[in-house]
């Protein structure tokens, strides 16, 4: 089996528990969001429209397909940078597929590899070098994948794994059983259900059952993260939190400001750090955006 992925970089985590830990990211092909209405003003026509077929495609996307970039450009890091609905675009819409990599294990790991310092996991100074499963959504496609990968001799020294998710999809049984038994990876479940603002209908959004399932792998951490843009948001994450709650999953709750671009991060940031400490929830910043701004392979 082969692994479709968009890219593979070496840079620090920008978010949740883990900001700052040098880490190899990983970003699968494929996810069953779109995000559309990340970004657009909440009066925006286009944030209620949707395209045929159940693909829904935002103004900026459509318009560089219509340009017939797919045809001129030949590199995943030579498309440009979007500033509305989903930023890794490429790595979920199909007219993008031919740009991803299609890969057996044994080359991902040897890309993988071929980004840490000192090709592998564990430093001589005995720091951890943490691999980011992200997406897209990492754990759509690939789950029994993941097994063959995590088990690859070469493999053997990583220790710490987060999966960067939308929390909407289930595991299957077999790489459940795989994570649940293993002594050697601790799994993070970066949780980041996507909430109205985004454009995604709740029902298809929140799924505490899915995120409670994850809590139950042995010995793994879990965190919700909540994309919010200001204050308009946040009955939507109280009434989020309240439904995982019910569910039985007590974990910590970030807040992360919306913003693809320093500009409109920087609008949103203090806000909702304000937010934050008004109602106890963690803060999370975008530590890539204000390091690199908006790019691929950051």
């Amino acid at each position: 089996m082969k692994l479709r992925y968009s890219e593979a970089f070496y840079s620090v985590q920008g978010e949740g528990q883990y900001v700052g830990v040098p880490s190899v990211f990983l970003r699968t092909f494929g996810c069953n969001f779109r995000c559309m209405n990340f970004g657009l003003p909440r009066n925006e026509p286009s944030r209620a429209e949707k395209h045929e077929a159940g693909n829904r495609y935002n103004q900026e996307v459509k318009d560089l397909i219509d340009s017939g970039i797919t045809d001129t450009v030949t590199e995943f890091t030579d498309l440009p940078i979007i500033h509305t609905g989903c930023d890794t675009y490429a790595s979920i819409y199909p007219e993008f597929k031919d740009f991803n990599k299609l890969a057996e294990v044994d080359e991902v790991v040897n890309h993988l590899l071929s980004l840490t310092p000192e090709g592998k996991w564990t430093c001589d100074n005995g720091q951890d070098i943490h691999l980011i499963m992200t997406g897209g959504e990492p754990l759509l496609a690939w789950q029994r994948l993941y097994v063959e990968l995590f088990e690859h001799p070469r493999m053997a020294d990583l220790k710490n794994v987060t999966f960067e998710t939308n929390t909407t999809q289930h595991l299957h049984d077999d790489f459940f059983n795989y994570l649940h038994d293993s002594d050697r990876i601790k799994v993070t479940w970066s949780c980041s259900p996507k909430l109205t603002v985004s454009g995604e209908s709740w029902e298809d959004a929140i799924k505490p059952d899915v995120a409670y399932c994850y809590s139950l792998v042995d010995d793994s951490d879990i965190y919700l993260k909540f994309v919010v843009a200001d204050s308009n948001d946040i009955d939507d994450v109280d009434r989020a939190v309240a439904a995982y709650r019910k569910e039985g999953l007590e974990c910590p709750v970030y807040l992360m400001p919306m913003g693809g671009r320093s500009e409109e991060y920087n609008l949103n940031v203090q806000e909702v750090a304000e937010i934050c400490m008004e109602r106890g929830w963690r803060f999370t910043p975008r530590l890539h955006i204000s390091l690199f701004g908006n790019a691929w392979g950051t």
